[in-house]
């Protein structure tokens, strides 16, 4: 599998390099002038593309106090749904200027869409693609007008069963849109390495033959780092200028410098691994050299026979290979050899 999508000016596949999305989120806090000061930090960092979010508590739920609306568990306990939407939303007024500041930097600019007002505003600012969250992978009409808009569509598939992204895959694909990537994705936040389960992502990209990627909640660098050995082709991470700044999702959130510290990891990691090659760089030619050979460690004259006590294996490689060794003792020699000098065939 060898399926390319294009993502800005960058194309997203087996043979390219990782694509690094910085996820700003709720992590402006209310601030735009924090709001474009992250998009500078993303850059810096090294990522390839900064994401925002698209919604309004309004468009993302009701402004109830009844249980439904109230998070028992987790980073958000006690909240009320609305009330964490109105704290966590990227003013629809600034998604412009944060685009032209993106793109003034070099960086890609995107966007996750809750619902069709969401996207048609998105279509509007003229985004190149978008992405579909978690939470929404089994909102199958809205997957259905995203993907019609036909553009790019990055999903993360966290919390969603086997036949539930199979569904939204072919949601996607009942709009004409096979320009698809998947990230794999444990949907707590902050997510637990026990719960990250990376080997899915080759059975991602076994089973739906998409380029595929992580979004990743966990704390650190380590999942991003393995994903990338893994096969995922884009590694999507929050950020925020600083943990001490309170946001609704600075806790699980990297600072600048950790992660350009990720980037440079993973750069490393892609390049460590490689492609299948079982053939000699340049630099293992010269440690080949001193590997083990067959040497004559006696002096042996013509007509003398090898044996155990005048030849040895040992290093460096310029002998014999040591699968010789029993095949040439009893064997004489064909001319004077001094000690200390490689065997070879021509001298026996």
């Amino acid at each position: 599998m060898n399926k390319t999508i294009n993502l800005g000016n960058t194309l997203i596949g087996e043979k390219q390099s990782t694509y690094i999305i910085a996820e700003m989120s709720a992590n402006h806090a209310g601030n735009f002038e924090r709001a474009k000061e992250i998009i500078h930090a993303a850059k810096e960092a090294g990522a390839d593309c900064i994401k925002i979010q698209t919604y309004t508590a309004d468009t993302m739920t009701l402004d109830s106090d009844k249980e439904y609306f109230k998070l028992k568990k987790g980073t958000w306990k006690g909240e009320n749904l609305y009330s964490l939407y109105e704290k966590a939303y990227t003013p629809w007024e600034w998604q412009a200027d944060l685009k032209e500041e993106a793109e003034k930097l070099g960086l890609d600019f995107f966007s996750t869409p809750y619902e069709k007002t969401a996207v048609d505003f998105l279509e509007g600012l003229g985004v190149g693609f978008y992405k579909i969250a978690s939470f929404e992978i089994i909102d199958i009409p809205l997957i259905k007008y995203i993907a019609s808009k036909g553009k790019p569509i990055i999903m993360s598939t966290g919390m969603a069963t086997l036949s539930e992204i199979e569904e939204a895959v072919e949601a996607v694909k009942s709009q004409g849109n096979e320009d698809l990537c998947l990230l794999w994705c444990s949907s707590a936040y902050p997510a637990v390495l026990d719960d990250m389960n990376l080997k899915t992502i080759q059975h991602l990209k076994e089973t739906f033959k998409v380029p595929v990627g992580l979004s990743d909640h966990s704390l650190g660098s380590a999942s991003a780092v393995a994903a990338v050995t893994l096969g995922a082709k884009v590694i999507e991470k929050h950020l925020c200028l600083s943990r001490e700044n309170a946001s609704v999702d600075s806790s699980f959130s990297m600072e600048p410098a950790e992660f350009k510290k990720m980037v440079e990891d993973t750069r490393m990691a892609e390049q460590a691994v490689g492609e299948v090659s079982y053939g000699l760089s340049e630099r293992e030619e010269i440690s080949r050299r001193s590997r083990k050979s067959i040497f004559v460690v006696k002096g042996i004259k013509k007509g003398q026979k090898l044996t155990e006590d005048n030849i040895r294996i040992i290093r460096p490689g310029h002998g014999l290979k040591p699968k010789y060794y029993d095949l040439v003792l009893g064997r004489e020699a064909k001319v004077d050899i001094e000690a200390n000098e490689p065997l070879t065939w021509e001298k026996i």
